[in-house]
Order: structure tokens, then sequence, then C-alpha cells
């Protein structure tokens, strides 16, 4: 079941009233009869529609009903192409949709364009790779009964004859619209006398074929189906056999170029399809011309939307690495300066702790030499002692003789020769180290009295 808001939406897209609030008034009006309320509209539009034609063409006077064939309809001078408007019922819109569960398909379909193009442009829009529109639904009925058709008509006629297309009525005029073709339609009913004549002699011949598969989009319906007999009411078809010309314009709508009912020889078909793609030729050129126009202008557009595109990408690379790039430098100007600091810390640490060695140096060295006391005068208990330094300095002082050998390892500390703490007096002849471990023995008792020479080995 169809609810309010899909019928609000088929409505507004069929009709093309914006306003929701008219339509939902229109449509309460109906008692939400869909097709009810959507024929009341277009048979208003369709009545002034009419006037306007009759002021500008004489032929809207006349009564397809009473024309026996094409000789009947003898154009005016400087005619118009669209000499009849033809409203089509919802019935064949929806069908040729395969509207069957619902209706707000149709609405999506038409406000795609399908159904909104001006009389101006002739209705005829670029579609999708040139083919009509995609279904709402796999297969249609309208379609259904198209193809049985094209099939029953291959097997009559199975050489030379128009290539129908196995679609419905709607889908075929969306195809014409596509290919920037007139619709060519024919209403065929079998149980006529003249029909196989006319299909045979007339409708298959060679030359009226050719002509029409390439120059129209071929549309054919048995009469005894549904969407046939629709049409063939929608055209007020009086006699059979049946042939029109037809393009689409707005909303439901299509204009009748030109109708043959009864038989009619091939010269005269020939005659007839000519006249008429001659006098619709600059409308078709112009509207194809026009859709190149948008074709070339869209891919243009896309073409500088795509360097557009790629400029921006080139400026966004070209910004990132030059972001990097400063980000690396950044880093590595913070990494240096981090070095630097660290380095300068750290000289500056071991600069003050060089200070701090040698200001401690200089206490021990101080408080040796005042622990030595003043050196003794020249006498009998007092030894005589010579220190050789690696770096080949001599120095001489005296000591008591119950002095112990630390005093003497004090002098050589409170002189500040050397730069480490480890190292030995040592005597030559003989050869005796006095290390750590002799340093608590008084001079004599090393037997280094009177006196004695001592070098400093470094341990």
């Amino acid at each position: 079941m169809v609810d309010v808001a899909d019928k609000l939406a088929c409505f507004q897209a069929v009709t093309g009233l914006e306003d929701p609030d008219l339509c939902t008034e229109i449509l309460q009006a109906h008692g939400w009869d869909l097709e009810l309320a959507i024929s009341s509209f277009t048979s208003s539009n369709q009545s002034s529609a009419s006037t306007i034609t009759s002021d500008s063409d004489p032929r809207d006077s006349l009564d397809p009903t009473q024309s026996a064939s094409s000789s009947d309809l003898v154009p005016a001078p400087n005619p118009s192409i669209a000499w009849k408007l033809v409203t089509l019922p919802f019935s064949v819109i929806s069908g040729s949709l395969g509207l069957v569960s619902g209706a707000v398909g149709l609405g999506l379909w038409a406000a795609g364009g399908v159904l909104s193009y001006s009389l101006g442009m002739i209705g005829l829009g670029q579609g999708r790779g040139g083919e009509s529109s995609a279904r709402l639904v796999s297969v249609s009925a309208a379609a259904t009964e198209a193809m049985e058709f094209v099939a029953a008509f291959e097997r009559d006629y199975p050489t030379t004859r128009p290539n129908f297309v196995g679609e419905g009525f709607m889908d075929a005029l969306q195809r014409s619209r596509n290919s920037f073709k007139l619709l060519f339609v024919y209403l065929h009913s079998p149980d006529h006398p003249d029909s196989p004549v006319f299909c045979e002699r007339t409708l298959c011949s060679e030359a009226v074929a050719a002509f029409v598969n390439e120059n129209f989009v071929a549309w054919g319906a048995d009469i005894r189906a549904s969407e046939g007999f629709k049409m063939s009411n929608s055209l007020k078809a009086s006699r059979f056999p049946f042939c029109a010309v037809v393009m689409p314009t707005t909303n439901q709508r299509i204009a009748l170029l030109q109708q043959v009912e009864g038989p009619t020889s091939p010269e005269e078909m020939l005659t007839m399809l000519q006249k008429v793609l001659e006098e619709s030729s600059p409308v078709l050129v112009a509207a194809r011309l026009d859709a190149e126009e948008r074709r070339n202008n869209m891919r243009l557009r896309e073409e500088q939307d795509a360097a557009y595109r790629a400029a921006l990408e080139a400026d966004q690379a070209r910004e990132r690495q030059r972001r990097e790039e400063q980000e690396r430098l950044e880093r590595e100007a913070a990494e240096a300066e981090q070095k630097r600091k660290e380095e300068e810390e750290a000289h500056e640490r071991a600069a003050r702790e060089a200070a701090e060695k040698e200001a401690a140096r200089a206490r021990m060295r101080e408080q040796k030499a005042l622990s030595l006391g003043d050196e003794p005068e020249k006498g009998p208990s007092v030894t005589q002692v010579l220190v050789r330094f690696p770096t080949g300095e001599r120095k001489e002082r005296r000591f008591h003789s119950t002095e112990t050998i630390q005093s003497v390892y004090d002098y050589v500390d409170s002189l500040g020769c050397l730069e480490v703490e480890d190292y030995s007096l040592v005597s030559n002849f003989p050869r005796v180290s006095y290390g750590r471990d002799k340093q608590s023995l008084s001079l004599k008792e090393a037997g280094l009295h009177p006196q004695a020479s001592l070098f400093v080995e470094l341990n």
C-alpha cells in the first residue's frame, strides 16, 4: 500500500509542483487517488496548451480521428513541428516503470529529469552511455508485452523489418531522447485485414525499414495488449494499420509530429518520414549541440577540477615537504643546542671538579707542609734525603733520623711536582722500594741515615 508520503512525492515529481501544501490539498480534494489527481491536474494544463498550439498552427483544429491516411494530414505553411500535444495516462507511465507496489519510484525517476524537460529543448537529454534509464524492477509488464510483440513480429517477418525495441513506451521514449532521435510508433492490429499487407509491403520494405532503423527509435505494440490499447486511445487511433512519429516534451506529454492511418504505400510512408525528419532536424541538431556543449563544459569542468586537485595536492605536498624540512631543521637545531648545553655543562663540571681537586690537593700540600715543621739544621741525628722525580727534577731536604718514611712522602706530596698520588719511593743501591707498608719505619731503621738518595717510581 502506497503511503501518503510516497503519493505526495510522486505527485510533486510528475506535476512539477514544488509546494507540498498545495500538492496535499489537491490530493485531498481527490480522495488521495493519485491517478485521478494527476489526470485532473494535467488535463487542465493540456487545455491551456492546446489553446496556445491552435493559435500558432491551423492543424491543431483537425480531428485525427477523421483522418484516413497521411495524405489527409496536409501541413499548413510554415508548420510547427509539434502540431499536437498528447497527454499520456498515468497508467502508461507507471506501467512502463513497473510500479506495482509503490509510486515513490516514479517520483524518483521523474525527479531525475525523465519527465521534466521543456518543449524548447524538445525533452532531449543525455543518459548514461546512451542507454535508457535503469528500471526500478527487473522487467516491467510493459517491457514484457513489448518483448512479446517483437518476438511475434520477427517470427512473422523474419527478413527485413524495423528494429523495434523490446521495452515499454516510456523507456523507448527515453531511449529516443538519449539518442537525439524521434520515436517511430507502430500500433499493430493482428485482426485487421490490411495489417499483413501493410507490414509485408510497406513497413518491412527494404527502403522504409532501413530509413526507420537509421533515423528513428522504433517502438511497436499489439493493440490487444494493455499498453498497446492505452496508446491507441491516447493517440486516438481510428483506423489501422496505425503509425505515428512522436517526441518527448514536458511531464507525461508527448508531441505528435505525424500519424498515418490505414493502408499506405512504401513511397508515401518514406516521403512522410523524410518530411517529418527534415522539419525536426534543426531542433534535433540544436538539442544534440546543446548536449555536446553541456558534455564539453562538464568535461572542461572535470579537467579544471582535476587540474585544481592536482595543483592543490602538489601545493600540499610541497607544504608538507617544507614543513617536514623545517621540523627536521628545528629538531637538528634543538639537538645541537642540547648537545652544546650538555658539553658546556660537562666542561663546567669537569672544570669545577678539577678546581675542587686542585684546591683539595693544595690544601693537602699545605697541611702536609705544616705537618713537616721546620727543616732541622745539620747534625749527627739529621738525615739528608735527595728525591729525584720522573721529570729529572731533584729536591733535597733534611729530616730527623727518627722521623718516619711517611714524612718523606708528605714532603714529596707537599712539593706538588706529581699529578698522581699512586707512587713509591725507591733507593738504587741497594734497590729497595719503600712502599706504603714501610712508611711507619724511621729513616734510621730503614737504613737511610745519615743520607739517602731516593727516586719516585710511578705505580
